[in-house]
């Protein structure tokens, strides 16, 4: 009896073994064309690349506004003050075909009592926005700089600073994604030539959006970035390629 429960017992671990065995094959069967199919597709790099750029566009936005107990007040003020404001600019080395006037508006404010309203006016607000629209970047970046000598004499200013602009950005889209295919061949051939391949043609490529940021700035978006802040720029721009492998 006992040799016949031996003898089970070993058939049994046989036939498990052999089970064991079967699977792992097939197992790494399956892996080794799985490597094979990823190998066979090629390679994908990210490639990037950035050119330093400076602003040679500007636009300046500067909002006058005054509350006052009457609309006719209010609506005076803004208007000596935008007088105020266009003769800094023009004085400044500013044209008169550079500056943008918005719409005069004026508003009632409701009077407010225990956070209710009264349904009195309490006072009225007047506002008119000044826009310089120029390519004299150096101008702009000083009168904005000084501009507290306007509210040093009493001129109702707000000061939303200037926001500079590329305006050669289009032509220099091709030369950046050119560089960044270039840049993503050499990664390329740099991996592959560690496995003992060559890097043949190229199978895909997708642009990512462009980055303008200011220098040795890290803020990216995945819908491209535009820092208007600063004059010096820096503009980056990424592809990703997909490359055949030669073995």
């Amino acid at each position: 009896m006992n040799g016949e429960n031996s003898r089970e017992k070993s058939i049994s671990l046989i036939i498990a073994a052999a089970i064991v065995a079967l699977a792992m094959g097939l197992g790494l069967s399956q892996v080794g064309r799985g490597f094979a199919s990823r190998s066979s597709e090629g390679i994908t790099v990210t490639g990037s690349a950035r050119v330093d750029a400076v602003a040679d566009k500007v636009v300046w936005q500067l909002n006058a506004e005054f509350v006052s107990p009457t609309q006719s007040l209010a609506v005076a003020r803004v208007t000596s003050s935008v007088e105020a404001i266009v003769k800094y600019l023009v004085d400044g080395g500013i044209p008169n075909s550079a500056i943008e006037f918005g719409s005069l508006s004026a508003y009632g404010q409701e009077e407010w009592m225990n956070g209710s309203s009264t349904g009195r006016i309490a006072s009225y607000r007047a506002s008119r926005t000044v826009t310089v629209r120029t390519d004299d970047v150096a101008k702009v970046k000083e009168l904005s700089t000084n501009i507290g000598s306007l509210l040093e004499a009493g001129v109702s200013v707000s000061n939303y600073g200037p926001q500079y602009y590329v305006s050669k950005l289009n032509e220099l889209r091709p030369q950046l994604l050119e560089q960044a295919v270039k840049d993503a061949q050499v990664r390329a051939e740099a991996i592959v030539a560690a496995t003992g391949g060559k890097v043949g043609n190229i199978m895909s490529v997708r642009s990512g959006p462009f980055q303008v940021t200011s220098p040795d700035s890290v803020d990216t978006s995945a819908g491209g970035f535009y820092d208007t802040s600063t004059i010096d720029k820096t503009i980056t721009s990424t592809v990703t390629v997909i490359f055949k492998v030669k073995s």
